[in-house]
């Protein structure tokens, strides 16, 4: 009776396999930081956008106010300019909002996905190991 006829040897692990995992992986991790870069930089973009426009909203409104009206006139073009200004804040803040939601829910989606992906590829190798015993 042979004592090593009953041994088996562990089982290699499938290295190709392991290396396009690894390699799917890493392209994940690639495209969801692209996303991500690229989703800042519409929003430093825009930023830019907006402090330009305030500037030139600002201006403006200084050489509106320093037209001579009587203080009544002067104080409703004030209001009317500190509505506009805040319901133009609002809106630009919603926005950024907006485009920062949208880039990093794409981003986590791509993760997501290959997480799943990994997981299934993993159950398959676990599988696969299982049958070959």
């Amino acid at each position: 009776m042979n004592p090593f006829g009953e041994m088996k040897m562990p089982q290699m692990p499938d290295i190709e396999g392991l290396l396009g995992a690894y390699r799917r992986n890493i392209e994940v991790f690639t495209a969801a930081n692209r996303i991500a870069m690229e989703g800042a930089q519409a929003v430093a973009r825009r930023n830019v956008e907006i402090l330009q426009q305030n500037m030139a909203e600002m201006s403006e409104a200084v050489a509106l106010l320093s037209t001579p009206e009587n203080p009544t006139q002067r104080a409703a073009k004030h209001a009317e300019l500190v509505r506009r200004a805040y319901e133009r804040a609002v809106s630009n803040a919603k926005e950024l909002s907006e485009l920062i939601q949208r880039a990093n829910g794409e981003a986590v989606e791509i993760l997501n996905r290959r997480f799943m992906e990994a997981m299934e590829e993993m159950r398959a190798v676990m599988e696969k190991a299982g049958s070959d015993r």
